[in-house]
């Protein structure tokens, strides 16, 4: 049985470690936090108390980590992973990070004979628990070809995007664009609720229209529009507003590096930004940005 060391187990890196205890690999799991190690051992993984013990006898490391100092930290430097496995070892890092972090492991990982690919997902945690999550793969052909039965295990889209880093900029653009249609939505959908329709009915409307996009179709930021999504939960769970605000300064930061125009990137970076000035709610997820659009309690209605 192929072992993997897995780093992170939030709330995507769990349900991808929990499917490849599902598609027969043995995953020897580490994580800061003893909950979602807990988790994880109760899905099959082997919990380990700390990334020495996970790494014995894993060919392959796969990580999920919420931010390019995590990446960094975890492979580069002497002490970091890099320095402890052994050549032709197959390293999957899926976190969402700068394409020139990305590059920096990619760079490591070569002067050690250590096969490297960043490949950073979308498809959100129902995706993760599915195996259905869009796989957006930087580096060499052969090294994906070498990854692609375990990433299938994870995910249903497999997509080459380029060279070291290029996983990482196909994910900056995905998430920009998410968040513009995300805030569109929002928008939209509050703009009818106040003219007095319902949000089921206009969203039926708006999906069989030129309007129709991810957000509306899967991820209705309406509270009682869809079942089964965060918005139906008290925004519970899913991607979080710091992650989406995290993603698109790093968007941000790309477009300022190629002299890009990404004017409506800016407005729901600025959006998000708002709508995260509290605690509270830089941990509810990315849709409850409706929240930005609704009347105040009481405000006059026509």
């Amino acid at each position: 049985m192929q072992k993997i060391a897995f780093f992170g187990l939030g709330n995507m890196g769990g349900p991808m470690a929990a499917n490849l205890v599902k598609a027969g690999y043995q995953v020897a799991a580490f994580d800061l936090n003893p909950t979602a190690l807990a988790q994880a051992q109760r899905e099959g993984c082997l919990p380990c108390e700390n990334s020495e013990q996970a790494l014995e006898g894993a060919g392959i490391v796969i990580s999920m980590l919420p931010s390019g100092n995590a990446v960094k930290g975890l492979y580069l430097g002497e002490q970091g992973l890099l320095q402890q496995l052994q050549g032709d070892t197959l390293v999957i890092d899926c976190s969402t990070v700068s394409a020139e972090d990305a590059c920096l492991v990619h760079e490591a990982a070569r002067a050690r004979g250590i096969r490297a690919l960043d490949a950073p997902v979308s498809g959100g945690t129902a995706a993760a628990i599915a195996g259905t999550l869009c796989f957006m793969c930087g580096g060499d052909t052969a090294t994906i070809d070498a990854a692609r039965v375990l990433l299938q295990a994870m995910g249903s889209k497999i997509f080459h995007a380029g060279g070291a880093g290029a996983g990482q900029v196909a994910k900056i653009c995905n998430n920009l664009l998410l968040a513009v249609h995300m805030t569109g939505t929002a928008e939209a959908l509050q703009l009818g609720v106040d003219k007095g329709l319902d949000p089921r009915v206009l969203s039926e409307i708006m999906r069989e229209s030129s309007g129709n996009n991810w957000s509306l179709a899967h991820y209705n930021p309406f509270p009682g529009a869809m079942e089964n999504v965060p918005a139906a939960n008290g925004y519970c769970g899913g991607f979080s507003v710091a992650l989406m605000l995290k993603d698109l300064r790093l968007a941000m930061d790309a477009a300022a590096g190629s002299a890009s125009s990404t004017p409506m990137g800016a407005l729901a970076e600025n959006l998000y930004q708002l709508h995260g000035a509290s605690a509270e709610n830089q941990q509810l997820d990315f849709s409850s940005i409706q929240n930005m659009f609704r009347r105040p309690a009481g405000a006059l209605t026509e």
